[in-house]
């Protein structure tokens, strides 16, 4: 296993010949680290340590964060980072696996130029070839874009909001609530390992790929919802779950991260409902932003969905430094079209075990 570069890099910063700064890589309890994250403004749920720790906890990857900082010790700028391994090649160094948008922490460009320099310097020194960044990344190769992201301002009130939205998306929420759709949150561990995860399987099914373990959405509830860094909505119709979405939220910003819904009750418009709950109790809790997270660019009925609820779509754009990407084999290709029709086609437990023996290698 590759391992981070030893602190002690040492570099002056131009224009200030007197001020030295040091990169390193930390780890995500250092108390500076946390101090830094916590006081950024461009810090969302993704940047937070307990996150980081999930993800990599999770799937059994290395975690830690590549930093910035001046003499006095003090961090200037940093990425967290997480370490995976794939059935071919080396290491890499991914800003983060399965996560939407994970930009610098730096502010401005020569911060960001810094930062650059210390993640060629210390993945150069640990053996590493390739460093992803799901964000753009100065100086750095450009992934992207092959999705978007879509972002709602919170800053003038649910109110404004609600009001941003189309007139259609507006009946749609007045409908699902006339059809008797009611939203509750998630008060315990089942709601997310149940009843979530159940719709959860049946959708991933539908779409023909693995699910993730269940053992993620528990480790989920225990360091991430649980904590307070998150919520679950549930829409029910007469007692039964017919949509779910967890939501991520912290320092000002909630983003949908997981949602999932019973097709058969499409007609009753639950998550119309659901994220009207979501963006309410995000400006309850003094979020500035909603964020739905990625779409796939050739999923236009999503990104559609998304727009008539107000959202402003941007493209996502994603940085890389060093090797470029493995390409995949016609042999890996038809492999894959045949793991989705044996989902497709095979009982749940089939999902679920794909999930459970693949789903690590898509990070």
């Amino acid at each position: 296993m590759a391992t981070p570069a030893p602190s002690g890099s040492v570099f002056g910063m131009p224009g200030h010949p007197s001020l030295e700064l040091v990169s390193t890589t930390a780890e995500l309890t250092d108390p500076r680290w946390e101090k830094f994250v916590a006081g950024h403004p461009l810090a969302t749920p993704f940047h937070h340590p307990d996150w980081v720790r999930l993800v990599a906890g999770c799937y059994g990857f290395r975690s830690f964060a590549v930093t910035v900082s001046d003499e006095a010790g003090e961090v200037r700028a940093g990425l967290p980072v997480v370490e995976v391994r794939h059935f071919r090649g080396g290491p890499r160094w991914v800003t983060l696996p399965f996560t939407d948008y994970c930009a610098p922490l730096v502010s401005d460009p020569q911060e960001e130029a810094d930062l650059v320099r210390a993640l060629e310097q210390a993945s150069k020194a640990a053996g590493v070839r390739r460093v992803e960044v799901r964000a753009p990344l100065a100086g750095g190769s450009v992934l992207g874009p092959t999705a978007y992201r879509h972002v709602i301002s919170l800053e003038d009130g649910p109110e404004a909001v609600y009001k941003r939205f189309r007139r259609t998306a507006r009946q749609q929420v007045r409908q699902s609530e006339e059809k008797g759709v009611t939203v509750r949150r998630a008060t315990r561990p089942e709601d997310i390992t149940e009843i979530f995860y159940g719709l959860h399987v049946r959708n991933r099914r539908r779409l023909g790929v693995p699910v993730q373990p269940r053992r993620f959405f528990r480790m989920l509830w225990d360091s991430v919802v649980g904590t307070g860094l998150g919520l679950v909505f549930i829409a029910e119709v007469a007692g039964k779950p017919v949509a779910a979405h967890v939501c991520l939220a912290w320092n000002g910003v909630m983003t949908d991260k997981f949602s999932a819904s019973d097709d058969a009750a499409w007609s009753l418009r639950p998550n119309h409902l659901i994220i009207w709950q979501a963006l309410q109790a995000a400006c309850e809790m003094g979020c500035q932003s909603f964020d739905f997270g990625r779409t796939d660019a050739d999923n236009e009925g999503l990104r559609v969905f998304k727009k008539t609820l107000g959202a402003v779509e941007e493209p996502l754009v994603y940085g890389t430094l060093g090797a470029e990407p493995e390409t995949a084999t016609s042999h890996e290709g038809m492999i894959g079209q045949l793991l989705g029709t044996v989902i497709r086609r095979g009982p749940l437990v089939v999902c679920r075990a794909a999930g459970e023996a693949l789903y690590r290698y898509a990070a």
